[in-house]
């Protein structure tokens, strides 16, 4: 058992934090959206919380640490929903939070600390130079740049810009080892997916270099549809509009937009589907005309509403915000993550729907990947079983349709991470004795484990992405 006083002795003037119920408090992302992850990771704790100021301060704790054979598991602000930020073994959680300055603007890209909340990186770099992030999570007032990298994958913005797996969505990474004498390690290209959607298994993110967007006051535009089907066609047709700039297109089908939207519930017929849409100012007659040619009925306008007032954005209806507002109205609502590869993404998308009726509600987000227009489904479970999900992830598989599992705290079983060879081998080099964020990466603790079994992964492995090249 490793001697916390000598180690907080040995950490003097970094913050730390002993007390109970703060330490339980940091020690908790949203895993609870997954009824599965409620169960097994209930007693999950650490024994401290370390909030580093600086790049030093980290690579100092991870040294301590590394002497007292303590495990460390980074942390934004804990908005992950599987569990990525949850101290499997106790130890410290690192909190990232208070490294949260932007260091540099440039026309195209931004340099800024791991801990920055994306909100306020974005605040800061419209007030400079009118830019933006390209794309968010939809917990962008709250959740910080360096846990999005670490743990997401993509989000707002993506209709136009892909994912974080897609090259020039990060340009560079500074990355601290945990080993007798931390190194900092500086990551770009291919060497970037070493650590993207890792959880922190294999070096501490420090800062992170960004391409930047022009930003626009986007406007929240929902078209309302009697059938999802037509709903879901009309989304696909906006989608290839290329001329119509948008930062979010998503698929929400009835009855969850009167169920769980409460303060939409004004604009929104009950049975209606909807298109939640943010649409560039310029583009808004362009989009009011096309609406018009495919007689699709415009239902809010963020632009012409008499009054805006406690009326949420519309990306805080959608991607994992949708999920977060059905919890609220039923908390036995979970959801998964369904793939809908192109070209066939609507067709798969009406026929699953017509599978499950209300069991599964629809929740399409319709994302750019390598060029090419498809959708991901985040789909509102009516949870009863752990069997019978699984009967729900079954089906869809048998149907063609890759899950991306939510309810598995690791790499490997959520389906996000594929780690090969040449992943092992650089945990083996940043984190020789394993410490870093332990019992979430499979290939580590299972030296049997099976790199080659057919899995659809978002985040390819770095073997696969090489021989590609």
């Amino acid at each position: 058992m490793p001697d916390y006083a000598v180690l907080k002795s040995e950490l003097a003037g970094i913050a730390i934090e002993d007390h109970p119920q703060l330490v339980l408090q940091k020690s908790r992302d949203f895993y609870w959206y997954s009824p599965v992850l409620k169960a097994q990771l209930a007693e999950v704790r650490a024994d401290l919380v370390v909030s580093p100021a600086s790049e030093d301060e980290v690579i100092r704790t991870l040294k301590v640490a590394y002497a007292h054979g303590v495990p460390v598991t980074p942390r934004g602000t804990g908005t992950g929903n599987y569990g990525q930020a949850m101290p499997l073994s106790g130890g410290i959680v690192l909190n990232m939070a208070g490294m949260n300055k932007v260091k540099a603007i440039h026309p195209g890209r931004v340099i800024a600390e791991a801990g920055i909340v994306i909100s306020k990186l974005d605040e800061e770099t419209r007030a400079h130079s009118a830019q933006e992030l390209r794309f968010h999570p939809s917990t962008a007032k709250t959740a910080t740049i360096g846990g999005f990298v670490a743990g997401g994958s993509g989000g707002v913005g993506s209709i136009r810009w892909g994912g974080l797996r897609d090259l020039g969505n990060i340009l560079r990474l500074k990355v601290v080892t945990m080993e007798a004498e931390p190194r900092v390690l500086e990551l770009t290209g291919l060497d970037l997916h070493k650590v993207s959607h890792a959880y922190g298994t294999n070096g501490i993110i420090t800062e992170v270099e960004m391409p930047l967007a022009p930003a626009y006051d986007w406007v929240d535009v929902i078209v309302g549809f009697d059938a999802f089907a037509d709903a879901a066609k009309f989304a696909d047709q906006l989608a290839h509009q290329h001329g119509i700039l948008l930062k979010e297109l998503a698929v929400v089908a009835a009855p969850a937009p009167q169920a769980y939207f409460s303060r939409h519930k004004p604009w929104i017929r009950d049975g209606q589907s909807v298109v939640i849409c943010m649409v560039a100012p310029f583009a808004l007659d362009a989009f009011e005309a096309f609406c018009g040619v495919k007689k699709a009925e415009i239902v809010f306008r963020a632009d012409t509403a008499e009054s805006l007032k406690g009326i949420p954005e519309a990306y805080e209806l959608t991607w994992n915000h949708t999920t977060l507002r059905a919890l609220r109205v039923d908390p036995s609502i979970t959801y998964l993550q369904v793939q809908y590869g192109s070209p066939d993404h609507v067709e798969k998308s009406v026929r699953m729907a017509g599978i499950f009726g209300d069991e599964v509600i629809s929740h399409l987000e319709f994302i750019t990947f390598d060029g090419e227009i498809q959708c991901s489904n985040l789909p509102l479970v009516r949870y009863s079983t752990e069997a019978r999900l699984e009967e729900i992830i079954r089906i869809f598989e048998d149907n063609g349709c890759p899950i991306f599992n939510p309810h598995r705290y690791t790499l490997e079983e959520g389906g996000m991470k594929q780690t090969d060879t040449v992943q092992l081998a650089f945990k083996h080099e940043t984190d020789p004795k394993g410490l870093l964020n332990p019992g979430k990466m499979i290939a580590w603790d299972n030296p049997d484990f099976d790199f080659t079994a057919g899995k659809t992964y978002l985040f390819q492995g770095l073997a696969a992405l090489r021989a590609a090249e």
